[in-house]
């Protein structure tokens, strides 16, 4: 199965991982941020960085959550990408409008 684009309004953000796992995950799987924490092998505190949407998704921490979620790390860091990509473009909006693209010649 290949990717595709996911398609939104261009003015919402994406949504942070954190915010999936707090929302959907962990309460799907009935388990709490304690719980959640010892099985990851991370500290709460950490954990409730991450839900609060305070702390980004790392490569290393998709993994863990990949593996604890079964559903791969590839998400996890595609979603943070996703996130902090968009934020970044608000952010250099301005920026980025006075930069004109390259043209090839032929």
């Amino acid at each position: 199965m290949g990717e595709y684009a996911v398609k939104r309004p261009l003015k919402r953000p994406p949504i942070h991982p954190g915010e999936i796992l707090r929302e959907d995950v962990l309460p799907g799987l009935g388990i709490s941020v304690s719980e959640a924490a010892r099985r990851l092998g991370i500290s709460r505190q950490q954990l409730h960085r991450i839900l609060a949407c305070t702390h980004p998704i790392t490569p290393k921490m998709a993994l863990r959550i990949g593996k604890f979620a079964g559903n791969g790390p590839g998400l996890w860091l595609r979603m943070q990408q996703n996130y902090d990509l968009w934020h970044a473009e608000q952010q250099m909006k301005e920026e980025l409008s006075k930069i004109e693209p390259a043209v090839r010649s032929a």
